[in-house]
């Protein structure tokens, strides 16, 4: 198999100093203490794509923090067909203008934009790959489906993104891989994008970009659903257990949990995460960081959560001020009305620490009324 492969370095970068998002937003999520989390999700994505194919895919790639200082620090050989700034005729050492070299997670990232990731997928096209691989978010997916549209090659996202609401992407960087390894046909799957700008004022209207051929495959994701249903009397029970504890509650986006702040009396972020204690609130659309100053002791703090309709994703879709750092600092409640459940079959969970997610994988009560609650399997 010839496999193009490319990552967006930037993508996802503000979700966890509370941005919502990277688009217009690079310098500032620097400014937060920000870090590439593209890079990770890219080189988990290669381990296992080593570990079941082998040499058996002959890897295409752009320079730099792009794809090829990744491909080869993971022990590929791969042909780069240009760089960051470059014409498709540069950079075959991958060097490209401000290109970044191997490391860690903590590692600067190049300058890019997408108009580099249209350019690397035009050379994928003329190269004729066999899949397109893409590490980002809905913006790189909506790039890649423009770029790849007429033609029969398909596409795979690795999920690296804070939204990430099209289906066109596999559930972890592992399933990528498994994906890629497998399929053996292909189906049309929608690009959805949103406004980031609105998406921080607390406006979702996902919009239609593409429609993609994608391979088949049960490790991918659905299209993101937007919620209905009553919530009322499941906001109203789970905000009578917060007042009656000395807990820090830690309340993470979407309407389901907005309905609880809500009856705590309080104007929430929407879709940020907000952090609760004894009547007060500690901390209004808090990053990673804020949340954990706000924190108590071990076994003193709860994280209430729903799951994305129509997806199921716990963490992992729209909240990664919930880091793993987070998580293991607290008791997990997930709430989420009849109606949501009912469009759901499993929860999933991609907090961007396989460990983690394997501990928190299993059987779990999920709360859908005052008093009811319903037993759901983590997968």
């Amino acid at each position: 198999m010839r496999l193009g492969f490319v990552v967006n370095p930037i993508a996802g970068m503000g979700g966890r100093v509370g941005l919502k998002g990277t688009d217009g937003k690079v310098e500032e999520a620097r400014r937060r203490g920000a870090e590439p989390r593209a890079p990770d999700r890219a080189r988990r994505a290669l381990d296992a794509l080593r570990e079941q194919v082998g040499d058996d895919v002959g890897l295409v790639t752009w320079g730099g923090s792009m794809g090829a200082d990744l491909a080869r620090e993971r022990g590929f050989d791969p042909d780069v067909l240009g760089g960051p700034g470059s014409d498709p005729t540069v950079g075959g050492d991958g060097g490209g203008p401000g290109a970044s070299g191997t490391g860690t997670a903590s590692e600067p990232v190049s300058e890019t934009t997408a108009e580099d990731t249209v350019r690397a997928v035009e050379a994928f096209l003329d190269a004729e790959v066999d899949l397109v691989v893409f590490v980002g978010g809905d913006g790189t997916a909506a790039d890649v489906a423009e770029v790849v549209e007429g033609s029969e090659t398909p596409i795979l996202g690795v999920p690296a993104g804070v939204k990430v609401y099209s289906s066109v992407f596999a559930v972890s960087p592992e399933d990528a891989a498994h994906v890629i390894a497998t399929f053996e046909r292909t189906e049309r799957r929608e690009v959805l994008d949103i406004d980031e700008d609105e998406y921080r004022e607390g406006e979702v209207h996902p919009e239609l970009r593409a429609i993609a051929r994608v391979p088949v495959a049960e490790e991918l994701q659905s299209s993101k659903q937007l919620g209905g249903g009553n919530v009322e009397a499941l906001a109203a029970g789970v905000a009578d257990d917060v007042r009656e504890s000395e807990k820090t509650f830690v309340l993470g986006p979407g309407s389901t949990v907005g309905a609880v702040k809500e009856e705590l009396g309080f104007e929430g972020s929407p879709l940020g995460v907000d952090v609760w204690r004894d009547g007060e609130v500690l901390a209004l659309d808090a990053s990673e960081s804020e949340i954990l100053d706000a924190l108590g002791p071990a076994g003193e703090n709860v994280v209430i959560v729903s799951p994305i309709g129509g997806q199921g994703f716990v963490f992992g879709r729209g909240n990664p001020q919930l880091s793993p750092a987070v998580i293991r600092r607290c008791d997990l409640e997930i709430v989420a009305s009849r109606s949501k459940l009912d469009t759901i079959g499993e929860l999933r969970v991609d907090t961007d620490d396989p460990d983690l997610d394997a501990d928190l994988r299993g059987w779990t009560k999920v709360r859908i009324g005052r008093f009811e609650r319903r037993m759901m399997r983590i997968v």
